[in-house]
């Protein structure tokens, strides 16, 4: 690798990227209401805005990896960066709620772009002695993108309107574009050459979009699980036809053949599936529970991004001097002591319960999350790091998804579709607590392989 690239370039371009892709999320879902008021829309079309984005970086997550791999990191991220961009500058002069929804799509896939690569691009430029901390500050630009959404959105909307957040977006995706395109001038592309495996996205793609309506949906109806069974077969398929190509955008082997690999990516699956949904929770427990307003919940609610991003530094430093598979341990027992702590709320908990548990689940992810991602970069050749990257982001992305899934379930079963009011309140506390209860033991399987991966395979602590 050429020494002309400056490291800290480098770590600027994926924290800021880091930064902007999870606060216009954030900020987004804030602007909802206003945004639904100007356009008469309904509560699906609404929803859409948020679930598009999502669908779409799903769907081209595991592709843009292996793009990255081929035609090289460097152009796949400046090209997603633009996109990603220009394409909020659209959204800003949006005529109708239907146009939001279309360019949140292409939005998502810009987004895809820059996930993919930006980890594989860290991982690329910092040798391994400095990959830990590096990593842990390009993640807690992520937490300081999600804490810092809700507060500086709501101001943006609440002085200049909804469009302004995508205004904001312009000048600082460009710059990040510019500093990119200026500072960033060796190319990673490790599989140069090898043609792309269109037949595995044509079968992916399709399967994320059953699993991800399937799930929104399944309390209503039958055939929401026709499509969860749909989405499985799907993925079967995928996984079939990956172990027969020769140049797959996900190489079997790494799951079959590397423990390291496959126990982290699965470690990381259960930490996304057993923490996501319990901030969704909270936000009801506060508000209907204890009678908050939304502005306080968030304002409680904002302390576990907060200590994320203040330990995710540390923790990533730690994991360059002690073996990161550990760390990562320590941080997955944490969460698992946080939902515990959540699972047993009462009507009755003080304040001082939720913040400390939301410190367990801060302090946790942040111990976790970088650390995993430097062992499963850390496992791989360089030639499928961009391909170790989009499958992690995928990971998390279906963490996320069977987090819901297992809400939406309880809640069906428990609550049988009712709002949560003062008549449902103990039904809804029910629900919380098996939630959070299965959440907590999914906590416990991903610990099981953390460790399995540390006791079984020395290159983890590398």
């Amino acid at each position: 690798m050429m020494k002309s690239t400056p490291h800290t370039a480098i770590l600027f371009v994926v924290c800021m990227a880091h930064f902007l892709m999870p606060f216009m999320m954030s900020a987004v879902g804030v602007a909802l209401p206003v945004m639904g008021r100007e356009f008469d829309a309904s509560a699906m079309q609404l929803g859409l805005v948020e679930t598009t984005y999502v669908l779409s970086a799903s769907i081209f997550l595991l592709a843009m990896g292996r793009l990255g791999d081929i035609h090289g990191r460097r152009k796949i991220f400046q090209l997603g960066i633009l996109v990603f961009s220009l394409t909020g500058g659209l959204i800003s002069q949006a005529w109708t709620v239907e146009a939001v929804i279309g360019l949140r799509f292409l939005q998502g896939m810009g987004g895809s772009m820059v996930m993919a690569t930006t980890m594989a691009m860290v991982v690329s430029t910092f040798p391994p002695n400095e990959r830990g901390k590096a990593l842990g500050i390009a993640i807690a630009s992520v937490y300081a993108g999600i804490s810092c959404g809700p507060f500086f959105g709501g101001m943006l909307i609440a002085g200049l309107g909804w469009r302004s957040i995508f205004y904001l977006l312009i000048p600082l995706g460009i710059l990040t574009y510019l500093v990119a395109r200026l500072k960033m001038r060796e190319e990673w592309a490790d599989a140069a050459g090898e043609p792309f495996d269109w037949p595995g996205l044509l079968i992916y793609g399709p399967s994320i979009l059953l699993l991800i309506v399937g799930v929104s949906n399944l309390s209503k109806g039958w055939w929401a699980w026709l499509l969860l069974l749909l989405a499985n077969i799907g993925f079967g398929l995928f996984i079939w036809w990956e172990g027969r190509s020769r140049y797959p955008i996900l190489n079997i082997d790494l799951l079959r053949n590397n423990r390291v690999f496959a126990l982290s990516n699965l470690a990381a699956l259960f930490n996304y599936a057993a923490t996501f949904g319990v901030t969704f929770f909270l936000s009801l427990y506060l508000q209907y529970v204890k009678g908050m307003e939304p502005h306080q919940a968030g304002t409680v609610l904002i302390t576990q991004p907060i200590v994320q991003t203040l330990l995710s530094p540390f923790c990533g430093r730690l994991s360059d001097r002690v073996p990161a598979g550990w760390v990562a341990t320590v941080g997955m027992t944490l969460c698992a002591l946080g939902l515990a702590f959540a699972a047993n709320l009462t009507a009755n908990s003080s304040l001082s319960m939720v913040l400390l548990l939301l410190v367990f689940l801060g302090a946790g992810f942040a111990c976790f999350s970088s650390p995993n991602v430097s062992v499963i970069m850390g496992s791989v050749e360089s030639r499928y790091l961009g391909v170790a990257s989009g499958l992690n982001s995928s990971v998390r992305t279906l963490g996320m998804m069977t987090s819901m899934m297992i809400i939406t379930l309880i809640f069906s079963y428990l609550m049988h579709g009712q709002p949560v009011t003062a008549e449902t309140q103990p039904a809804f506390l029910a629900s919380m607590h098996w939630a959070l209860v299965i959440f907590c033991s999914l906590c416990v399987i991903g610990i099981g392989c953390s460790m399995g991966r540390v006791t079984g395979n020395a290159q983890s602590a590398k």
